[in-house]
Parts: C-alpha cells; structure tokens; sequence
C-alpha cells in the first residue's frame, strides 16, 4: 500500500516556474513508476510525466516537454516535477500517481496506477 501526498502547487504567472512534490509513504519497489498528471474543468485527466523509480528513465508528454522535468529521490520517497515557462493552458488540478509493475507501453495510462494522490493545484494567471 502506499500513499501519496502533493505540495507545491499554487498561482503564478505566465513564464514562471514553479515544481511540485510527491510524497510517498509505504514501499516503493523497483518495478515501480510515479506519474504526474492533470485535469482542467471540464476535460479529461490527461498524462503528464513519468518515471521509472528504479532505472529513473523519464517520459513527457509533447505539450510539456522541454519545458517539464520529472524527477525521483529514491532516499526521500519522493517525486519532483519542475515546470518551467508555464503557460495558461497549464493550469490544472496536477495529480501524483504510483503503480507497481508499470510496463512501457502503459506509462502513459491512467488505469497503470493503483495510488493517486488528492492533488494540488497550480494556477497560471497574469
């Protein structure tokens, strides 16, 4: 069983930055993954970034990447996302996701992740 627990969230402007914290309480195994996605009123949960909790090999969706890092310290049971150059469309309620086992072809998949968080929401207004 494990828990996740976001922080991080909040209002900022366009072209800020801002990161994102994912605490986990309970095992991680090295099979496991940790996932950030989001939901805006009104549209569906969509696919973030992701991350391989053993090898650390990282995954983003096109409309973040190279503006987005996800992040792990193994040590502190916690995941990162830092957001750079953020824009209106990003905002959103941003959820945390674990799951174990998580296979390639799934990492983009919300019904890969047992274990979401409540989420934080991060808001960009000027």
């Amino acid at each position: 069983q494990v828990e996740l627990s976001e922080s991080g969230g909040g209002l900022v402007r366009p072209g800020d930055s801002l990161r994102v914290s994912c605490a986990a309480s309970g095992r991680m195994s090295s099979s496991s993954a940790m996932a950030w996605f989001r939901q805006s009123p009104g549209k569906e949960r969509e696919f973030v970034a992701a991350v391989r909790w053993s090898g650390g090999s990282t995954h983003y969706a096109d409309s973040v990447k190279g503006r987005f890092t996800i992040s792990r310290d193994k040590a502190k049971n916690t995941g990162y996302l830092q957001m750079e150059s953020l824009n209106v469309e990003d905002t959103a309620v941003y959820y945390c996701a674990a799951g174990m086992g998580v296979i390639l072809s799934s990492l983009r998949m919300r019904a890969a992740y047992a274990y979401w968080g409540q989420g934080t929401q991060v808001t960009v207004s000027s």
